[in-house]
């Protein structure tokens, strides 16, 4: 049972982090959209992206995903690249308002 337990651990340690341009995107920070480089807020957003997926995020916070829903981002939420939205940056569906 201890060797299983030190199994796992090791197989845990061996799994990389994602790696920094994963986390790049935009984010709800102090009220207002920022543009996220390594996971890392750096910037106001200046005009609305559209990410490579076809979700559309505005200045506002604005999520117009690819089927036509809208959603709200809130502090601490994300929208990676990918179009992949993070809750207070845990990533999870996000449900319409």
């Amino acid at each position: 049972m201890v060797a299983a337990a030190l199994l796992s651990l090791a197989t845990l340690c061996l799994i990389p982090a994602a790696p920094a341009w994963a986390m790049d995107g935009v984010m709800m920070k102090g009220g207002q959209m920022m543009m996220m480089q390594d996971g890392k807020p750096t910037a106001p957003m200046t005009s609305d992206i559209a990410m490579p997926n076809g979700t559309k995020v505005t200045t506002g916070g604005v999520v117009l995903m690819r089927n036509g829903e809208e959603r709200h981002l809130h502090e601490g939420d994300m929208v990676l690249m990918n179009g992949h939205v993070m809750r207070g940056g845990r990533a999870q569906s996000m449900k319409p308002e």
